[in-house]
């Protein structure tokens, strides 16, 4: 079976859509917009209805431009967003708990005793982040009707009538034994979810239905959570490499082979991918706010918007004695601190935009640092390079920063949209199963590479700024 393949990728703030040719690549893209709410008191939520329609305009509206008939069907996902829906009509029964949502904190004290051994079964710390803790609060406090899922299960019985999900997304649950690459009984129990009906765990790249939402009948034949795809996209299939993509978070993951690993250092173990039953793992770090802490800045009228990060950035040659951690949702690994808030020090009346510009750079680009650090900590041996996408990675300040900050060459995918193309090469990979990885990936070139242009002395420097900056936030927050 050959021909273009749509891929559709659910995020946060939007769905975009690519019609992939093997031949001539990207023929076709479309984009629809999501609203997720941000209220009070860390919480976040989304419209499950809004989330399904912006994937079926987003598909349409690739389809259309592409104008060509497609062979299989992709679909990524956010990861730990989810909800209770009813599976005999397919009707969301409360509103999306996006992944940022922090009010299963909750759940995660009272299951505080059980934090070591949930880690050991599952790899990933005890935090409201994961999709378990939401489920569970979502059965403590708003219904016990239907079933409880993360976003992916309920698109995909919505487009085919199958109840399903990847290995990879059943990952950020906390609900999956990470050596079996199944639910975990136990796991199930302290959460007290033993009696749920959990979708069926499948390899990411099989066919699992068929759909006619888009118009003619394309079957869904690839699934991942969105940072395991774009990590395909990169081409990290080794242990020892990794990637960051630069989205609404910043998230980097690092490959470790068919072993699981749970990291020592405060990142998480995860699956990466299962296909034809082999599950390769890899450790991933997240950074809760990256474009997200862009629009905050623009929102209070600093900027205009992401394009400005270089205009306004560039005006000032450092950020003036300025630190910001940009800890707009919390901190995530290594710290697992979701409940701090962020902070903005050093401020004087000659602090202008750019040197708040500068500060978000250096608060982003220290903590994609400290997460490279743990994954070289945890491998045994530090990363040589970084392999990054993401629309953040079309400001040079932002990279330019990211390298000094590292110390290694940051290498900018020439893939802008690498979650997509990632998910794309799973659809084709579960529409042919006689591909292999290789054959089915997109050629990766890198369409730039930042090397540090500061003294390892000097990065050490403001490194160091920031993590005082961290310090002093734990100090004043106690757990």
């Amino acid at each position: 079976m050959t021909g273009p393949v749509l891929a559709v990728d659910q995020g946060t703030s939007g769905t975009k859509a690519l019609v992939v040719c093997p031949e001539r690549g990207v023929i076709g893209a479309g984009f629809a917009e999501v609203r997720p709410r941000h209220l009070p008191g860390g919480l976040v939520e989304a419209d499950p209805e809004e989330l399904y329609a912006s994937v079926v305009q987003a598909g349409r509206r690739a389809l259309a431009e592409a104008r060509e008939p497609v062979v299989a069907l992709g679909l990524a996902n956010q990861g730990e967003t989810v909800l209770a829906w009813d599976p005999a009509t397919g009707r969301p029964l409360t509103d999306a708990l996006v992944w940022q949502d922090r009010r299963a904190g909750s759940v995660c004290d009272e299951l505080a005793p059980y934090a070591d051994e949930l880690r050991d079964l599952t790899g990933l710390p005890l935090d409201p982040y994961f999709a378990a803790p939401k489920m569970a609060w979502i059965r403590c406090h708003l219904t016990r009707e239907g079933v409880v899922t993360t976003t992916d299960a309920w698109l995909v019985h919505r487009l085919t009538g199958a109840y399903v999900t990847d290995a990879a997304t059943a990952g950020r649950t906390q609900l999956l034994d990470l050596d079996r690459a199944g639910w975990s009984p136990r796991a199930l129990d302290l959460y007290g979810l033993t009696d749920e009906r959990l979708p069926k765990v499948v390899d990411n790249a099989q066919p699992v239905g068929t759909t006619r939402e888009f118009g003619p009948e394309i079957p869904l034949t690839g699934l991942a959570v969105d940072q395991q795809a774009a990590l395909l996209a990169q081409h990290v299939t080794e242990s020892g490499r990794a990637k960051c993509t630069y989205g609404t978070g910043a998230f980097l993951l690092a490959h470790t082979g068919d072993t699981p690993r749970r990291g020592g250092s405060g990142l998480v173990g995860c699956v990466a991918w299962r296909l034809a039953g082999r599950t390769d793992y890899c450790l991933d770090g997240q950074v809760y706010t990256a474009a997200s802490a862009v629009r905050w800045l623009t929102d209070l009228g600093v900027i205009q918007g992401a394009a400005d990060l270089d205009t306004v950035g560039g005006a000032v040659p450092d950020s003036g004695g300025v630190t910001f951690v940009p800890a707009l949702a919390g901190l995530a690994a290594p710290w697992w601190r979701g409940d701090l808030r962020g902070s903005l020090t050093g401020l004087g009346l000659d602090t202008t935009a750019g040197h708040l510009v500068r500060a978000l750079c250096d608060g982003i680009a220290a903590q994609v640092a400290e997460l490279a650090d743990a994954a070289g900590a945890d491998l045994g041996a530090p990363l040589t390079t970084l392999r990054v996408d993401g629309g953040l990675t079309r400001s040079a300040l932002l990279m330019q920063t990211q390298a000094d900050l590292l110390q290694r060459p940051v290498e900018v995918s020439a893939l802008p949209d690498a979650t997509a193309l990632g998910v794309a090469a799973l659809a084709r990979l579960g529409a042919q199963p006689g591909q292999t990885v290789a054959t089915v990936l997109p050629d990766w070139k890198p369409a730039a590479v930042y090397e540090p242009r500061i003294t390892p002395d000097e990065a050490e420097d403001r490194r160091a700024r920031f993590r005082g900056e961290v310090s002093a936030l734990l100090d004043r927050t106690p757990a």
